[in-house]
């Protein structure tokens, strides 16, 4: 079995061996002389030859210490260089940002905004990966995640950047021909559109301000893997479907759709900024996550003065 070499030992040795003193290299290191030479004795031992020729008054190298101290120097050298340079990295944004990021909220509301973050960090890149289905950012190795959710992965720490509300929408030539359904037990009888990633996919659970309760199962000719596929086929006037408000709110604008049973709400979701872990997180992923928030805490579908502010960062309940 191959053994890992001592590079303890030999990072002590070469610091000896260049300040020809234990006491010195023990200063330099910030250790005792006892613990630099316990590291030089087991090097010793580990090769089965001496280092150093040792008297009272003087320490010199053996002929076999001459020959490798100059590559464990150099190998001393190339380790404070590797930890110099990852310094940096850590402390200035720079470098590859893996980021998941839903499809429609990516293409729609996050694309847009990159331009602008290159110019502000020309040194860091993103590879987002656009999909509604809910990665594993550990497991697949993303470094951070933009996420809908009601109630996200608790193993997960995240930054809410805002609400984001769901409505029931159908287009006024639907309600024309099919009227206006009343409370959402009315639903049954008419076409309502599936999402496959919804948090509990395949019921729609309503509630209203006097404490009443009622669940849905959507059913119709349509089920997507993605909102935005659901458009289409709602503005022709064939269904009724759920949107989130991000896609919803320029159709509900300029009236090309009607939001139905408003005095009933689904549970609000919320946007957050997600990561394996708040320690140590390095500088290019903060800085995407303090753009975002910045950016995204009040985007352009909520009215002005909406009031909703996001949290501070935290980990998922």
């Amino acid at each position: 079995m191959t053994m890992v070499p001592d590079f303890e030992g030999l990072a002590m040795f070469a610091k000896v061996a260049e300040e020809r003193s234990f006491a010195a290299a023990a200063r330099v290191l910030g250790l005792s002389v006892a613990t630099v030479s316990r590291g030089v004795s087991r090097l010793e031992e580990r090769l089965g030859a001496r280092l150093f020729n040792r008297t009272s008054r003087r320490l010199a190298l053996t002929d076999f210490g001459q020959r490798l101290a100059e590559r464990a120097s150099r190998l001393y050298r190339d380790a404070e260089d590797a930890e110099n340079a990852a310094r940096e990295l850590s402390a200035s944004p720079r470098g590859l940002v893996r980021l998941a990021v839903p499809m429609s909220f990516g293409l729609r509301w996050v694309a847009p905004l990159l331009p602008d973050f290159f110019k502000l960090y020309p040194d860091v890149s993103i590879d987002m990966h656009l999909s509604d289905a809910v990665v594993d950012l550990i497991g697949e190795g993303f470094d951070a995640a933009l996420r809908i959710a009601v109630l996200p992965d608790s193993s997960l720490v995240a930054r809410r950047l805002c609400g984001i509300a769901p409505f029931i929408v159908a287009a006024p030539s639907y309600l024309a021909r099919n009227g206006r359904p009343g409370r959402p037990r009315d639903l049954d009888a008419h076409h309502c559109l599936g999402y496959a990633y919804r948090p509990r996919q395949d019921v729609w659970r309503f509630s209203n301000a006097a404490g009443d309760e009622e669940v849905v199962t959507p059913s119709g000719p349509l089920r997507v893997t993605n909102s935005d596929a659901l458009v289409p086929t709602v503005l022709a006037g064939t269904a009724i479907a759920e949107l989130p408000e991000f896609i919803a709110s320029e159709y509900l604008v300029d009236g090309r759709l009607e939001a139905i049973l408003t005095d009933w709400t689904l549970p609000r979701g919320a946007l957050y900024f997600v990561t394996p872990s708040a320690r140590s997180r390095p500088a290019k992923v903060e800085a995407v996550a303090s753009f975002m928030a910045a950016h995204l805490s009040h985007p352009g579908w909520l009215p002005p003065n909406s009031g909703d502010t996001p949290a501070e960062p935290n980990r998922i309940a």
